[in-house]
């Protein structure tokens, strides 16, 4: 036997849910510069492209009418509606890279948590808590890019969306983007050494111990 095919495993979904503005995006950022083994999962969108975005890096940019068919295919494994528009997680992407053994971070809400965990139960949910509202609220006017209308609702959609938190796994709170990133991280390779993950000891241990 020999030890790298014995060792490949299934890679794991490790979704990130927070409220905008908590920091989600930044640690996700940091995580995956600090890990070869996981990949980011590229979300399909209705939204507009926004500047400096770059289709097919940061979303797969669609019409509604292109995302309904792709709905009705049976394209995604989760998809929501936030905002106004839709986005929704690609089955056929995500599927050959667990297959191939290594794990998708996935940046998605609550409702495409919940969805997810019916379709595919080996998910590790991690939600990010900002450190205070008020703190919350001005990290999206630091932003600059809402208007105060907008800011005005993703703060009330926050409080919704936080009242979820017990639904997940582990909940961090984000004083520190790096120490936040560091235990995000540190419950990722936790999560891989789990013996129910690591199929191929079975055979390793049969054959270690004649």
């Amino acid at each position: 036997m020999e030890i790298a095919s014995a060792f490949k495993r299934r890679g794991l979904l490790y979704v990130l849910s927070s409220p905008s503005g908590a920091g989600k995006s930044t640690i996700a950022r940091k995580l995956l510069d600090s890990d070869d083994g996981i990949a980011l999962s590229v979300s399909a969108t209705t939204r507009p492209i926004r500047p400096g975005e770059v289709d097919g890096r940061d979303y797969h940019f669609v019409s509604d009418d292109r995302f309904q068919a792709m709905v009705d295919e049976g394209a995604f494994l989760e998809w929501a509606h936030v905002f106004g528009h839709r986005y929704g997680t690609l089955k056929g992407e995500v599927l050959k890279t667990i297959e191939r053994g290594r794990d998708v971070l996935l940046d998605i809400d609550w409702q495409g948590t919940q969805q997810l965990k019916q379709v595919d139960p080996d998910i590790v949910r991690v939600f990010i808590l900002p450190p205070s509202m008020e703190e919350l609220e001005r990290r999206l006017r630091t932003r600059g890019t809402d208007s105060d209308e907008v800011i005005a609702r993703r703060m009330e959609r926050a409080a919704a969306e936080i009242s979820h938190w017990a639904e997940y796994d582990y909940v961090l709170i984000n004083n520190n983007a790096d120490k936040c990133c560091e235990l995000a991280l540190n419950i990722l390779k936790a999560e891989r050494l789990k013996a129910g993950r690591r199929v191929f000891l079975h055979d390793f241990v049969r054959q270690l111990i004649g």
